[in-house]
């Protein structure tokens, strides 16, 4: 005896609400990246892609989403594409024009990118991997594109910095060491504090494309942790960066300031409606919670904030 399956369909809400972001995540593309000169710069790069849904539709057009992505890597590897966030502008005005119910759309990638660089004490090559942050919001009133990186380095604790020295400075006393000695000891030679590994995000968001480079924003943003560091390391590289981070303890706050002083120092050509985005989480060495400090601000208010330091 056959037995027919009864018909299920999936329930459907009686109400029908606006949503803002409604697509796709965790999209891989390879994607192609002209260089002037040098061969193209390959990246394998994760999207996401979203569009706003307005009340009284209940869905998007899914497979469209992916249509639009595709369309625009084809496009990128046929035709020179120089920048990743154009690349993702180019997709969000696609996405927006193919969805004629929406009224913004929005693009979102990240990919590793790989830095040639020298060891900072042996001077032996090796290699420095950065996150890439890109994206962009188009609608009917223009697109907006971000820039940025994710990079990893080094932060020392300044108040355990601070109760080491204290540690020390008493050990001195304790060996009739005179005060002026001490002084001139402690300035001399970093006291140990419990260090973290770091991870800096920073990115700009302007009206078309930001006027910056995105290997200037992964030093930027590598500079303002204690230290950077590196895959490879002999001895006088571990000491070189041990050195140099306990000689610039700096708490999660003080990496975003830091992040802060360089963007208005670094990129006074930019308009005062670019938008910066800074980031700073530590993995804590001796704590079982992390640490962490973000600020999202206009460069006009950032450059006041900063003029008036």
């Amino acid at each position: 005896m056959s037995h027919q399956l009864p018909d299920v369909q999936a329930s459907q809400p009686d109400v029908t609400v606006g949503l803002s972001q409604v697509g796709v995540t965790g999209v891989d593309k390879l994607v192609k990246i002209a260089r002037d000169g040098k061969r193209p710069l390959v990246l394998m790069a994760e999207f996401e892609v979203f569009v706003d849904l307005p009340s009284g539709r209940k869905g998007i057009d899914m497979s469209r989403n992916m249509q639009v992505i595709d369309e625009t890597l084809e496009a990128a590897v046929s035709e020179p594409a120089y920048r990743v966030e154009d690349m993702c502008g180019d997709a969000a005005e696609r996405l927006l024009a193919k969805h004629d119910y929406t009224s913004t759309a929005e693009v979102r990638m990240t990919a590793d990118y790989v830095i040639r660089e020298d060891t900072p004490a042996s001077g032996l090559p090796t290699q420095s991997t950065i996150t890439i942050v890109a994206s962009a919001t188009a609608t009917d009133e223009g697109t907006r594109e971000e820039i940025g990186a994710e990079v990893t380095g080094m932060t020392v604790c300044p108040c355990s910095q601070g109760m080491s020295a204290s540690r020390a400075r008493e050990v001195l006393q304790d060996l009739q060491v005179d005060d002026g000695t001490i002084e001139e000891f402690l300035d001399t030679v970093p006291q140990p504090g419990h260090s973290q590994r770091g991870h800096a995000t920073l990115t700009i968001t302007a009206d078309g494309s930001p006027d910056v480079d995105l290997r200037e924003i992964a030093e930027l943003a590598r500079d303002s942790m204690s230290a950077r560091i590196y895959n490879l390391a002999k001895r006088p590289d571990e000491d070189h960066m041990t050195y140099q981070a306990h000689a610039d303890a700096k708490f999660v706050e003080d990496c975003v300031r830091s992040m802060a002083e360089q963007v208005v120092e670094e990129f006074d050509h930019l308009g005062d409606d670019a938008v910066v985005h800074m980031k700073q989480s530590n993995d804590e060495s001796i704590h079982q919670h992390n640490a962490h400090a973000e600020r999202e601000v206009t460069l006009e208010q950032l450059r006041a904030e900063v003029d008036n330091q």
